[in-house]
């Protein structure tokens, strides 16, 4: 209709940052919003059931598994990319791996140096790690003998 306004997209709130001149060494696992301009060498893995979004931007290189609910893509993944609900791969998107996704989106300049394989809804479990899972052994606290 005339004079109605379109509502803006919604951005993720954004509880993690990872700077541009910043590189960790090691898996991150976390739950609510990442954005990434830097560089991770490792495994990027959502709690399960916390709705997570990774965004990495054009400067940032992730090389590594991805595992995350959302994932919006502009920046470097060398390594598989999991993604639970939906995926964006924007312009300047690179994927070195397969990606694995329920719903894509991809805009014209993406690169996937992979394969495409869209997950099934019984699939959809196995991407995230549950909270109780212990960060430091990968064994679940309640296993503890």
């Amino acid at each position: 209709m005339l004079g109605k306004t379109k509502k803006p997209k919604q951005s993720a709130k954004i509880d993690s940052l990872i700077g541009q001149n910043t590189e960790i060494r090691g898996d991150v696992v976390f739950s609510g919003g990442l954005h990434v301009d830097g560089k991770i060498s490792g495994n990027v893995i959502c709690e399960e059931g916390s709705g997570s979004v990774l965004t990495l931007s054009e400067r940032g290189v992730i090389e590594g598994e991805v595992r995350v609910s959302r994932v919006v893509l502009n920046g470097t993944i060398i390594g598989d990319v999991h993604a639970l609900e939906h995926i964006e791969l924007a312009a300047q998107a690179r994927v070195n791996g397969n990606v694995y996704y329920s719903l894509i989106e991809m805009a014209m300049g993406a690169e996937v140096n992979g394969n495409l394989v869209h997950r099934s809804e019984s699939d959809k479990s196995v991407v995230a790690i549950k909270p109780e899972e212990n960060k430091h052994d990968g064994k679940k606290a309640s296993q503890e003998n």
